[in-house]
């Protein structure tokens, strides 16, 4: 990947509010804004949009449960009965990305790190809750459990709905081609001195302590992460969700 200027160190999380393999990565998400010296910095990737929606139905169901399964048995992230035998039994439910990540942009616009808090609630909310994270009204809902003021989340999403969304979801888009990312989630450390690198984060899944150890070292010494060019597989088989 090619030097990037910038006076920090930022480690930048391309992701998917509907990512089972995201969710998985959470709690290293978690722990990386706990590093001293490292900035946190979400990119949208829009996995579901467009063409891309889906509806849930029962074959969706049989598809997502044995990797939800895997996901749990590897990192320990919670997965609810209200989801496994609400949200993915209602056929009436939408998968679509755009509402997310345009709630995940308007919490970023009204408070420093509001989007990262938001993704987390998103995650929680599909996945534990069983909620529609598409449904306006949830996302709503949703802001103000994070203490953001009705009518200011409600001006921002209607603010950033549509086209800036859009042009996020594409400039992430372009952001992970540049890195040599196949999908979601992929991470890419970039340093103080404008050298970048992805990191494969599957040996530290389950591992969040292992993992902000290495971040700080990584921050500490201003060394690029090391880069990894193996295959993601398709979109949320096992190993990853790739667009």
């Amino acid at each position: 990947m090619a030097a990037v200027n910038d006076s920090t160190t930022t480690l930048h999380y391309i992701f998917d509010p509907l990512c089972g393999w995201c969710y998985a990565a959470a709690p290293l998400v978690d722990a990386a804004r706990g590093v001293p010296g490292l900035r946190v910095e979400f990119h949208g990737g829009g996995m579901m949009t467009g063409a891309n929606r889906r509806q849930i139905t029962p074959q969706w169901r049989d598809y997502v449960m044995p990797h939800d399964h895997r996901i749990a048995e590897m990192t320990g992230q919670p997965f609810g009965e209200n989801y496994f035998e609400g949200l993915l039994r209602d056929t009436g439910a939408v998968m679509d990305s755009e509402p997310p990540t345009t709630a995940v942009l308007a919490a970023e616009s009204l408070r420093d790190g509001g989007g990262l808090d938001m993704a987390h609630r998103l995650q929680q909310a599909h996945y534990v809750e069983g909620r529609r994270i598409a449904d306006v009204g949830v996302l709503k809902a949703l802001a103000a459990e994070l203490g953001l003021g009705a009518e200011a989340f409600a001006a921002a999403f209607d603010r950033l709905a549509g086209a800036p969304t859009a042009q996020h979801i594409a400039e992430s888009r372009q952001f992970l081609q540049r890195a040599g990312g196949q999908g979601f989630p992929t991470f890419v450390l970039t340093q103080a001195e404008g050298r970048a690198g992805r990191i494969d984060i599957g040996p530290w899944l389950g591992r969040a302590e292992d993992w902000k150890a290495q971040l700080a070292a990584l921050v500490a010494a201003s060394q690029p992460a090391a880069t990894h060019t193996a295959a993601t597989p398709p979109v949320c088989d096992p190993d990853g969700c790739a667009i």
